[in-house]
């Protein structure tokens, strides 16, 4: 099973134990639903922003919905074992490498997430907040009204409340170290 069709099942399994429908999850969560039909059919693996709407929809933290392990402390994530997980496949132009995979009782979201050129994703707003280093490439970080340039080893840090959107600034893919936090 791949990662869009795990995940689509996670979230279709805790909607139903809710005895919610697609209709009432999407307006839960501020989406559509045909949103919510493509990520429980396995046809979208949805961006963080939007994978953060559905968890706090269903009352669950956001690993509830791509850990499979548990395991102790410390959690060491080599950089040569890490996986690309959800946004593969040519559905996002988002590809996130997890770093907390299995440590279950964890609070905040640490990610690697590798960014190609031309992103077409929205502003994405959540609650909680981010924070951002870029490591490679150039990053442009669109914030509220306002726009920022950054440059390996540049971060920023940031209310995700407010609209936003990451994406790489040239025509090259850019990758970041992103912490996110939402508050459960």
């Amino acid at each position: 099973m791949d990662e869009a069709n795990k995940l689509g099942s996670r979230i279709r399994m805790y909607r139903e134990r809710l005895n919610i429908t697609q209709e009432e999850l999407a307006e839960r969560s501020g989406t559509d639903v045909v949103f919510i039909k493509d990520v429980e059919d396995g046809n979208k693996y949805p961006a963080v922003g939007m994978l953060i709407k559905l968890s706090r929809a269903l009352g669950k933290r956001l690993g509830t919905f791509t850990d499979d392990l548990v395991v102790k402390d410390p959690l060491i994530t080599k950089a040569s074992e890490r996986s690309e997980e959800g946004s593969s496949h040519g559905r996002s132009h988002y590809h996130y490498f997890p770093l907390a995979k299995g440590k279950t009782d964890r609070h905040m979201e640490p990610f690697c997430i590798k960014i190609d050129p031309e992103c077409g994703e929205e502003l994405s707003s959540h609650e909680g907040e981010e924070f951002i280093m870029v490591l490679s490439g150039r990053i442009e970080l669109t914030y509220g009204k306002d726009k920022h340039m950054l440059e390996p080893g540049d971060s920023m840090y940031y209310n995700s409340l407010i609209p936003h959107k990451v994406s790489a600034a040239d025509d090259r893919q850019a990758e970041i170290f992103a912490m996110i936090y939402v508050p459960f």
